[in-house]
């Protein structure tokens, strides 16, 4: 989710007449001219049909008129979508009151305005090959309405912090970061092996054969860089307590990056490969029930004061007792 607009959104915005060429309204079908500048004006998502749920579980760690950033539970879905319609932390903070706008602000929903000047074609040329010009499919229209205020996800079994936007100057504003891999994440795994230091600097698509996976091994794809540094050596190499710094956010990207190197996530019932033999790991892997991935640290400009701010979770208790655990093996 660390895409620009996707294609449905910049329809909706030029048939609104929200894009101009030079001062004048375009239609798509547009041809442009070298030189020209192109001015967007980002309109708010459509309303959600997303229902406001009761009984969401889910820490907030920061908040303010503009953004909310939250503790993210393992098991918990972010967004509405086919198979979780409820249940998700959409519908949780949409019974906070999360995107209500604040009382007497009449300024959350103003848009800025974006201009760029149209490339040379040698430029455009370089542009329809760079990763973040490229525009993703459109996702089916009750989907778009579905995520008010969600720049980024985390996978279902995955904790820790999600930063979202409470107006649509906030999202706008946020996702340019996440185009531009500029904010900063880091997360930390329990792997099975022994993990060195390393950066994995791949190409990320879909497995080609099986579809529910994605994979670095790809002739085509998305750049994905992850950053991996051992904390801990557990077990006598056979697990490793690690850091993961992301570039880039892809679909299951550190998941994807450990496993294809042969030292996956412990628990990761998708990618990884069957524990050792030690009862402890068999033990913790079925105990946790899930990946031990944890989205510990997150930062980044903030949308309305401009300064940097920066958060940082520990993991959750059933994360640390397994560490535990795996520390006490002799």
């Amino acid at each position: 989710m660390e895409d620009g607009p996707s294609r449905s959104e910049l329809q909706r915005w030029i048939e609104h007449g929200g894009v101009t060429v030079d001062g004048v309204v375009k239609k798509a079908a547009e041809k442009l001219r070298e030189g020209s500048r192109i001015t967007v004006q980002p309109e708010a998502p459509p309303p959600t049909e997303a229902l406001a749920e009761e009984g969401i579980e889910f820490d907030v760690v920061y908040m303010d008129d503009a953004v909310i950033v939250l503790n993210k539970p393992a098991g918990l879905v972010v967004h509405p979508a086919r198979g979780h319609r409820t249940g998700t932390l959409v519908n949780g903070l949409l019974a906070r009151g999360v995107f209500d706008p604040p009382d007497g602000d009449e300024d959350v929903d103003e848009r800025p305005s974006v201009s760029v000047r149209s490339p040379s074609r040698p430029a455009q040329r370089a542009a329809a090959d760079a990763d973040d010009m490229k525009i993703p499919p459109s996702p089916p229209a009750d989907l778009d309405r579905s995520r008010p205020g969600i720049v980024h996800r985390l996978d279902k079994g995955t904790s820790g912090l999600m930063v979202v936007a409470r107006h649509p100057r906030a999202r706008e504003h946020l996702k340019a970061q996440f185009a531009a891999h500029t904010i900063e994440r880091e997360y930390v795994a329990i792997c099975l092996g022994d993990v060195k230091k390393q950066t994995f600097d791949t190409l990320h698509g879909r497995h080609p054969k099986d579809r529910l996976k994605f994979s670095s091994k790809v002739r085509t794809g998305k750049r994905a860089v992850t950053h991996v540094r051992p904390l801990e050596r557990l077990a006598h190499g056979l697990a490793t307590y690690v850091a993961c710094r992301l570039e880039t956010g892809r679909t299951h990207q550190i998941r994807v990056h450990l496993a294809d190197a042969k030292t996956p996530i412990l628990g990761d019932a998708l990618y990884g490969g069957k524990p050792p033999k030690h009862p402890v790991f068999r033990e913790a892997a079925e105990a946790l029930g899930r990946p031990a991935l944890h989205a510990r640290l997150l930062g980044f400009v903030h949308p309305v004061t401009g300064k940097k701010v920066r958060f940082e979770v520990d993991p959750p208790a059933d994360f640390e007792v397994i560490l535990t655990a795996l520390r006490a093996i002799p």
